[in-house]
């Protein structure tokens, strides 16, 4: 049921925020420090294969978003379909260059990499002491600005509890932002608040960040959180895991236990519905027909009615399995859903079934008959050691969806260890009848969220491979999207301050691919 908070209070933060926008974090230029490496990196091959030719990909991307910043630029996904695609050519593999920024002592990961209009880099960099959004220059990855998000509840538990594991399985705090079409960053922080914040330069030409809006979510939200001066609450701590806006321009969000809400912007207005006994710990897809999101126990389309309040159009659960599968945060589907298709039709994700995960791939429309929603079940990887933990990436009737069975943080890896890894493309006939796999690749990739760059042809994984003497080395490894070949590998550093953990690569409009590692961020891009 609904929710209708005091819509005179809401409206009074909003024009509060409006009035007057709270400087809340600037800094000065603050130079990059590389990432250092660790031991065997003189031991291991630093570049694999050959240079590639760009070959771009034929068929059309997904549609802009009306209230994103354009394709490519705007979240963790590129898109608000979730394709995982870029229209720039990442590297091509001709000399490539591998720089670095160290952000914090100990982690630093920065997750999503948005870009502003001129190319800045807009990122949330995790450390202990809590979520930095930061702006970086592209070409050096110098600091031009940041401001301190708060700590999460997760990061409080696992330091006082010794519970490492909280942290690596939150996806709440500001991970999922994107960058709205005016270059600015919508983030719902640990606090459940959705803040809305721009970044401008000072006459004296330093760069600052300024929250234009902040809408507070706890009179929907349980917010009993974990904090250090209440360590054990008796209540529920419901964390806000993502946000992302819909074709009218309103800000959808969700949390953890089920709750899926809308901001009106222009009123502050707030709704909300609860999925009474399910989880959400991934992110959403937007498109001109609604929203989708997938829990784990069933796939969604929402739209909202005239009010705001969502409104399920369609439901179909999935098989999720007797369990969580070493390399997924729950039990149910990794993946944010794809919305895809030559003709935008189809929804992708995949399940959590017990032996082989499969791909799903349903038909989008409210009005599909029952017996007519799903267009295949395909099951992918070894029996015994498939799951995923990141969104497919999805091109004109294509898919291709990576294997992290096996990967639970970042000592997972440690002394030379891997995954048993695989990628998977597969298409959906041109007439609908169903899906065929057209290759199987053995790149080990074991938590990145890989990417295509439509420009060149080519996908992005972030590798590593089992080594003898106990090596922990990493690579991007470019694969081939026609044909699933591997084209070349870059090695970017050793140990585990260049663990993934979950990050996406970005492609940025500069051709350089960025990688979030463990200890901070990591650029490769040809240098000839």
């Amino acid at each position: 049921m609904a929710t209708h908070p005091p819509r005179r209070r809401a409206r009074a933060l909003t024009l509060i925020a409006l009035a007057a926008a709270v400087l809340v974090g600037s800094a000065p230029v603050a130079q990059a420090q590389e990432i250092p490496l660790g031991l065997g990196h003189r031991l291991v091959e630093h570049y694999e294969g050959a240079p590639a030719t760009a070959r771009p990909v034929p068929g059309k991307g997904t549609a802009q978003h009306p209230y994103l910043a354009p394709n490519g630029r705007s979240g963790m996904h590129a898109d608000g379909a979730g394709s995982g695609t870029h229209p720039y050519p990442g590297p091509l593999g001709r000399a490539p260059r591998v720089d670095s920024e160290k952000i914090a002592p100990v982690g630093g990961e920065c997750a999503t990499v948005t870009f502003d209009s001129a190319g800045r880099l807009v990122t949330v960099c995790g450390t202990f002491s809590g979520f930095l959004l930061k702006l970086l220059d592209p070409g050096t990855l110098d600091t031009l600005a940041e401001y301190k998000l708060p700590q999460r509840s997760s990061t409080v538990e696992a330091i006082t509890r010794l519970d490492f594991e909280k942290i690596f399985k939150d996806t709440s705090g500001g991970a999922y932002f994107y960058l709205d079409d005016q270059d600015r960053v919508v983030l719902a922080d640990s606090r459940q608040h959705i803040q809305r914040i721009a970044h401008r330069q000072k006459p004296d030409g330093a760069w600052e960040f300024v929250v234009e809006n902040d809408w507070d979510l706890t009179s929907l939200v349980p917010h009993d959180c974990v904090t250090w001066t209440r360590l054990f609450p008796s209540g529920v701590c419901d964390p806000v895991t993502s946000v992302m806006p819909d074709w009218d321009g309103r800000i959808w969000w969700v949390t953890r236990l089920g709750r899926v809400g809308t901001v009106d912007p222009a009123t502050g207005a707030l709704r909300a519905i609860r999925l009474d006994g399910e989880e959400i710990q991934n992110s959403f897809s937007v498109a001109e027909d609604g929203v989708s999101l997938v829990t784990d126990h069933a796939l969604y389309s929402f739209d909202a009615d005239a009010d705001g309040v969502p409104r399920v159009r369609w439901r179909e659960t999935y098989d999720r399995g007797t369990g969580t599968k070493p390399g997924s945060v729950n039990q149910g589907s990794g993946t944010t859903p794809d919305l895809f298709g030559v003709h935008d039709e189809y929804v992708a994700i995949t399940d959590n079934a017990d032996d082989r995960m499969n791909v799903l791939v349903y038909r989008r429309g409210a009005d599909v008959p029952a017996d007519r929603r799903l267009v295949c079940t395909v099951p992918v990887f070894r029996p015994g050691a498939s799951t995923t933990d990141n969104s497919l990436i999805s091109w004109g009737n294509s898919l291709v969806v990576e294997n992290n069975y096996g990967y639970e943080n970042p000592s997972t890896l440690l002394l030379g260890r891997s995954v048993v890894g695989g990628a998977t493309r597969i298409d959906v006939r041109a007439d609908g009848s169903g899906c065929d796999t057209v290759w199987e690749s053995d790149v080990r990739s074991p938590s990145t969220v890989p990417k295509l760059s439509t420009a060149n042809g080519l996908l992005y994984f972030y590798e590593k491979r089992p080594h003898a003497w106990g090596i922990d080395a990493w690579y991007l490894t470019a694969v081939d999207f026609r044909t699933g070949d591997r084209v070349f590998s870059r090695f970017t550093g050793t140990g585990l301050a260049y663990d993934n953990n979950w990050a996406p690569i970005t492609l940025g409009p500069d051709g350089t691919a960025y990688i979030g590692v463990f200890n901070g961020i990591v650029a490769v891009r040809d240098s000839a």
